[in-house]
């Protein structure tokens, strides 16, 4: 049984003792520069999308007051620019947009000057945005139905 590990040890020690392989260095792949590169160019938001974000962030807040049974508060008046703030593409300030914007503004107002139904109100307001949002530009509106008072 010695002379068979015996055996195996030495087969195992001349075979890899005869194994002269040349390791090749690994070249780095250059990257080649683009001629025509373009510069990081800055996503500027419209007057009308910096507005909308304003509205969210200023609903999210009322919606929780709401919910708490807080007091609510005084309309913010500069949701009335949603009636002038640049749009990003100007085409979409029609006559729909304007009558879902007057179906917020009012649900919106109606909500401080009656705090009983603030709940109605308010999912009004939101409905109004989640219409005209399936018009003219679908994308937030997961977000916006966020803001649904349950």
């Amino acid at each position: 049984m010695k002379q068979f590990f015996l055996i195996l040890f030495s087969i195992l020690i001349l075979s890899s003792c005869n194994k002269n392989e040349e390791v090749k260095p690994v070249a780095k792949k250059e990257i080649p520069e683009k001629a025509d590169s373009k510069e990081f160019e800055m996503y500027e938001m419209s007057e009308m999308a910096a507005l909308m974000e304003q509205m969210y962030v200023d609903n999210q807040r009322l919606k929780e007051r709401i919910k708490n049974g807080d007091t609510i508060g005084e309309f913010p008046s500069h949701f009335l620019q949603i009636h002038k703030s640049a749009m990003t593409d100007e085409s979409e300030n029609d006559a729909f947009f304007k009558k879902q914007a007057e179906v917020f503004i009012n649900s919106q107002k109606l909500i401080y000057e009656d705090p009983k139904n603030a709940k109605e109100h308010f999912n009004a307001g939101i409905s109004a945005c989640v219409a005209c949002h399936q018009v003219k530009c679908s994308g937030p509106i997961p977000r916006i139905k966020k803001l649904f008072i349950e």
